[in-house]
C-alpha cells in the first residue's frame, strides 16, 4: 500500500510504499521527546517528492543517524536510522489522513539500546 506524508507546514512532502504494518514505539530520549513512531522501509520504497531544500539535519552520540527535520516547522517526517543506516525511518504521524490505527504499534526499549537493538534489527 502506498501513502503520502509530510511535514506540518507542507514543504516536505514524500510517497512510502508499505509491506508491513508495523511501527516501532521507541523509548530513547530523542524519540519520546519527537513523539516519533518507526515505519523502516528500504530507500526504494520511499520517494521525496519535495522539500530537499528545507531539510535540515540533527546528529549526535556516535553521530550514525541522520536526524532530518523540517527548518520551516520543525517536524521531523523521516530519518536515517542508527539501526538500519542504509534505510529510511518514517514518522507514521506524518502520514496523511487517519492512519495510525491501521498500524500495530510494537514498543521497543531504546532507553536501553545496546540490550535490545537486535530484536529490531533482525526484524527490518
Amino acid at each position: 500500500m502506498t501513502y503520502q506524508g509530510g511535514c506540518h507546514c507542507g514543504a516536505v512532502r514524500f510517497t512510502v510504499i508499505v509491506d508491513k504494518h508495523e511501527a516501532i514505539d521507541c523509548n530513547c530520549s530523542i524519540c519520546t521527546k519527537k513523539g516519533f513512531l518507526h515505519l523502516i522501509v528500504p530507500p526504494a520504497q520511499f520517494t521525496l517528492l519535495s522539500g530537499d531544500d528545507v531539510l535540515t539535519t540533527y546528529t549526535f552520540n556516535t553521530g550514525t543517524a541522520k536526524h532530518t527535520f523540517c527548518r520551516i516547522c520543525g517536524i521531523h517526517p523521516f530519518y536515517r536510522p542508527r539501526s538500519h543506516p542504509e534505510d529510511i525511518d518514517v514518522n507514521v504521524r506524518c502520514l496523511d489522513g487517519d492512519v495510525l490505527s491501521q498500524f500495530q504499534i510494537v514498543p521497543f526499549d531504546g532507553a536501553n539500546w545496546e540490550e535490545n537493538i537486535d530484536k529490531i534489527r533482525d526484524e527490518g
